[in-house]
């Protein structure tokens, strides 16, 4: 054989080497794309059929309320909108975990108001510490409506509560929860104040599971309104599996894209898909009202299993559970519904909306929290008559009572209250 074929020889053998080893990459990537193909839907994968981890369990804490002291207080925005107030027990006891998006509650004794007022804030940082930390948004007057009072709890926090003021703090609760060790990406997306949870959930991510890959979305109006700015760059900086994403809707003049903030607009829909990649994410939503409406919807138009949707709003931004059916109407009854509330012997007529809306309106003060089913704090035993719930609640009340926020009587109702 002559130099020349022994050469052409040679290329042939490794030319055939090379376009096997490519056959059986080709192969195995195709059998991952049509894995994934049949998983997908509009471009974002969905487990077939879902795995889902155990859900976390909520550490042990104390039961009914616990004096808090105030730590310190600070500002998170250069808007000063936002106050943390960082919170140690008064008995000098120890501090029990909590899960990553869990909140507390508070009674306060506000003046003017005949009654202690009951809130519930989410915990905005990781657990582990000797202390809570809580970041509380003042809330004013709508825009525009300044016949419309502004927010009472919050106005109290930011002006009267002071480093050393004693507190009563219920123990961290809700079920809005991402478990930390969890292995799959996640995505967080926040808007406005819906950043609390999420910041307590990448915190957590990020210190048990630093490899875990984690997308976070936050939307403001502008660099004024941005809260824990710096933490969250700095983690984007530390962490190549931390990836921030900061959208703001109207950049202030001197804000440049790409420097100040990363995209112009909202957290929606079309953002998600442009940015995210090919992969089984858990959805973790908080944000105001119209931003819930229109991406968790959308969410689930575009694919992305109900199991895999996890949101959390409160009070006038409480979103019904989408992967539930609504509640059956009432059936049709020849006499109007009564509510009976035992404890003052008042009998009213409900006229809809919520239980806990009928007794405020009637002037019967009852202890309430997150006004959407997931604090409990409105939990009344039912004497008789049966009840419905608008949505789901996340709280699971004990047997023979209720929920009074997301509660509507389906016949005549003794409530023992």
């Amino acid at each position: 054989m002559t130099a020349g074929g022994l050469f052409a020889l040679i290329v042939v053998a490794i030319v055939l080497q090379v376009g096997i080893a490519a056959l059986v990459a080709f192969v195995r990537h195709w059998r991952v794309y049509v894995e994934l193909k049949g998983r997908v839907s509009n471009g974002v994968t969905e487990a077939a059929p879902p795995v889902r981890q155990p859900a976390p369990q909520t550490p042990a804490a104390w039961s009914d309320y616990r004096p808090f002291r105030v730590r310190s207080k600070a500002f998170e925005d250069r808007a000063r909108s936002v106050c943390s107030f960082v919170l140690e027990p008064a008995d000098g006891g120890a501090v029990p975990n909590f899960l990553p998006g869990q909140f507390l509650t508070f009674r306060l004794n506000i003046s003017g108001q005949a009654t202690p007022t009951v809130r519930c804030y989410s915990l905005s940082d990781r657990s582990g510490g000797d202390a809570y930390r809580v970041s509380i948004k003042r809330a004013p007057a709508p825009d525009g409506h300044p016949d419309i009072p502004s927010g009472l709890s919050s106005n109290h926090f930011h002006d009267h509560v002071r480093e050393g003021d004693i507190l009563e703090v219920k123990a961290p609760s809700g079920r809005f929860l991402l478990d930390p060790k969890g292995p799959g990406p996640v995505v967080l997306v926040a808007g406005g104040i819906g950043v609390t949870p999420m910041v307590s959930m990448a915190a957590a991510c990020l210190h048990e599971n630093p490899g875990r890959e984690v997308w976070f979305f936050y939307g403001v109006r502008d660099g004024a309104e941005e809260v824990f700015a710096a933490p969250l760059r700095e983690w984007a900086a530390r962490h190549p599996c931390f990836h921030l994403h900061v959208c703001h809707s109207r950049p202030a003049a001197d804000e440049v894209e790409g420097r100040d903030y990363h995209h112009c607009g909202y957290v929606d829909i079309a953002l998600l898909r442009r940015v995210l990649p090919l992969k089984s994410f858990d959805f973790y939503v908080c944000g105001p009202r119209a931003m819930m409406e229109s991406l968790v919807p959308a969410l689930l138009e575009w694919g992305v299993p109900t199991t895999r949707v996890h949101y959390e709003a409160f009070g006038p931004a409480s979103l019904p559970r989408l992967d539930t059916p609504p509640a059956p109407e009432p059936a049709a009854s020849a006499q109007p519904l009564s509510v009976t509330f035992a404890g003052s012997g008042r009998q009213v007529v409900w006229t809809g909306g919520s239980l806990l809306d009928l007794a405020e309106a009637n002037g019967i003060a009852v202890d309430s929290g997150c006004r959407a089913g997931g604090c409990g704090m409105c939990q009344t035993r039912v004497e008789e008559g049966e009840v419905d719930y608008e949505h789901s609640p996340d709280f699971d009340p004990e047997p023979g009572t209720c929920l009074l926020c997301v509660g509507r009587p389906r016949t005549n109702l003794v409530l023992g209250m």
